[in-house]
Parts: structure tokens; C-alpha cells; sequence
């Protein structure tokens, strides 16, 4: 039973139904719930930093049941924005009503689409990485795919890397700066993806021109079938879901800087690059996204079987409450500044 923890997961869906059906105030519910219940919980509840035995990884390993918990975000993300959409562009709703659920919709966007389709893009499975793509799409962050998995990955922890906050930076020009970088920097590494390949760039395999294509698609679809004001929610929730994306960046190597050898290279990535935390509802929601370092140790690794190490640097603080602090910067930077290493700080 234990093994069904992560279903919590699905009580950011649970909370959007709330605000879709209660509308009003209610609408806002799933915002309360993501940033300001799921905050309090963690600072109540206890961290765990247990580690799981070598028996117990190998059933965990071999068990579907993690793997189907992650596909059963695909139905219930695209059946939530198409009951949205029906409710918005059909139903004499207020104006704040509508941004409730905005803000609700992308929350899930976020959560359990961009985050699900990060872990499921990560797989070696070509099927499980379509569906993770597919759960970039409303998002319009399929390009994520390819930046993540050939960039971020490679360069997490240096200048190099648009997903990587510098110290004292500010997560709204975090914002900025990620989202374009990010951005242009997929377009360069599917041109070398190309050329590696001895493709032209109007190669058929130039996954970026697809993704174009699809999100595209995507959006003429809603606006065929909801008109202007479906087309502006769809992408008003869009925005939402890839800003709580990039807040989760912000958070994940702030200020961390990996150092050069005398090769002039930049070290591994090791235990150190990536802020953890260990609180258990963060955990859960975010299927162990919080335990960072040991995904960039090795990325192929199923969430359920990720890590804590001692020597990993640590959040004060849950990412959902961290998420909310960053937002506030002089907090931010009080609390996060002293706990970085001199010699590690990306400026």
C-alpha cells in the first residue's frame, strides 16, 4: 500500500475539479492548495531522508504500478483542460472566476504535465517519451525535451545553462531569461543533432519544426472548437504551467556554480550541483523531484528509486514553500545566500 503514495499526487487534479465545478471563489482553490496548504502541511509534517535497500530498489524497479501511476496524468491533464474550456467559453463566468481557473488549470499544466512529461521523457522507452512530449503540448514547452535532455543535463550548474539561476538573480528575471534561452538554445541543439547526423535542417528529423507544428495544431484546434476566448484561456494557462516550470529551475541549482579543472572542462556534475529536500508532501506531489541530485547522477533513473545523499546541499524549506519564498526575493536571498559555498557561486 505504501507503493500508492504518489496517487497524492493526484490531489492537484482533485483540487482543479473543485475549482471547476464550484466556480466562484472556489475557482482559486487549486492555487490555495498547491501554495498555500501543501506549504503548511510540509512545515507540520517530518522530513524523511531514508534510503531504500537494495532488495527494496529492485522490486521497486520491476513494479509497473509506478510506471502506470505516471500514465494515468495523461487522460485526467487533457480531459481537465477540455471540461475548462467548456466551462469557460460556455458559461456566463466572471472575469476573476475565469483567472481562478486559469491559474488552477495551469497549475496542473505544471504539475502533473510538464513535471510528468520531464520524468517520462527520460525513459529509454520510445513510447514513454511520446507520452511525455505529449504532456509538454498544452504547456507549448515541447522544445523542453530537447533542451533538458541534450542541454540542461549536460550543462546544469554553469554559466552555460539557461536553466541554471545565477546569484542574486531575481526568479522574475529568471523568468525571462530561461524562457528565451532555453528557448534559442533548443533550436542549436537540434541544428547539431541535425549535422551530427549528416541531416539538413529541413530534415524531416528536425524535431523542433514538429514541435511547431503540433503546438500550432494545438491551439487552431481550441480556437475551432472554443473561439477567441477558449484560445486566450488555452494560452493564459500555458504561461502558467511553464512559469511554474521555470520557478521549479530557479529553485533546483540557484547559485550553484560546478568549478573547471586544469583541462579547463568543468567538472562532473555530482551530488553537490542540486538543492534538495526531503519533506514528504513536496516528495509525493512532485514525484520526487526534490531529490535533484540524484537525477542529475544519473537521469535515467525512475523516480521512485531516486536518493538522498548526505552531502547534497538542502532546501530550509519543501519546493512548493520554496517556490513561494522565491517569489519574494530579499526573503530569497536571506535565506538562501549564506547556505551557498563561496567557491561555488554562479554570478
Amino acid at each position: 500500500m505504501k507503493d500508492l503514495k504518489y496517487l497524492a499526487a493526484l490531489t492537484i487534479p482533485i483540487s482543479a475539479i473543485i475549482s471547476i465545478y464550484f466556480k466562484e471563489y472556489w475557482s482559486f482553490f487549486t492555487l490555495i492548495y498547491a501554495f498555500g496548504i501543501i506549504p503548511l502541511l510540509e512545515l507540520l509534517l517530518p522530513q524523511n531522508t531514508a534510503n531504500y535497500s537494495e532488495s527494496e530498489l529492485k522490486k521497486k524497479k520491476e513494479n509497473p504500478l509506478f510506471d502506470w501511476m505516471l500514465y494515468l496524468n495523461l487522460p485526467i491533464v487533457f480531459c481537465l483542460l477540455a471540461w475548462t474550456l467548456v466551462e469557460v467559453t460556455l458559461s456566463a463566468l466572471e472575469i476573476y472566476e475565469i483567472i481562478g481557473l486559469m491559474f488552477s488549470l495551469g497549475i496542473v499544466l505544471g504539475v502533473n504535465g510538464i513535471n510528468v512529461g520531464h520524468e517520462l521523457g527520460h525513459r529509454q522507452k520510445s513510447s514513454e517519451r511520446f507520452l511525455g512530449k505529449l504532456l509538454l503540448l498544452p504547456s507549448l514547452y515541447m522544445h523542453f525535451y530537447i533542451e533538458h535532455n541534450f542541454g540542461h543535463h549536460l550543462n546544469a550548474a554553469t554559466k552555460e545553462d539557461p536553466a541554471t539561476a545565477r546569484y542574486n538573480q531575481s526568479v522574475y528575471s529568471f523568468w525571462v531569461t530561461s524562457v528565451f534561452r532555453q528557448y534559442f538554445s533548443a533550436w542549436k541543439i537540434q541544428n547539431k543533432l541535425l549535422k551530427n547526423n549528416k541531416q539538413s535542417f529541413l530534415s524531416i528529423k528536425n524535431d523542433m519544426f514538429w514541435y511547431i507544428i503540433f503546438e500550432a495544431a494545438y491551439l487552431i484546434l481550441i480556437f475551432f472548437l472554443f473561439g477567441l476566448i477558449g484560445l486566450l484561456f488555452a494560452l493564459g494557462c500555458a504561461v502558467v504551467g511553464f512559469l511554474l516550470l521555470e520557478t521549479v529551475n530557479y529553485i533546483e541549482h540557484y547559485g550553484l556554480l560546478r568549478l573547471k579543472t586544469e583541462s579547463g572542462r568543468y567538472e562532473r556534475v555530482k551530488e553537490i550541483h542540486s538543492w534538495n529536500s526531503n519533506h514528504v508532501v513536496g516528495r509525493i506531489v512532485l514525484y520526487e523531484l526534490t531529490r535533484h541530485s540524484d537525477h542529475h547522477y544519473k537521469s535515467s533513473k525512475k523516480y521512485q528509486l531516486l536518493e538522498c545523499y548526505d552531502e547534497s546541499p538542502e532546501l530550509p524549506f519543501g519546493y512548493p514553500t520554496s517556490m513561494v519564498i522565491a517569489l519574494f526575493p530579499p526573503l530569497w536571498f536571506s535565506l538562501m545566500n549564506k547556505r551557498i559555498p563561496k567557491e561555488m557561486v554562479l554570478k
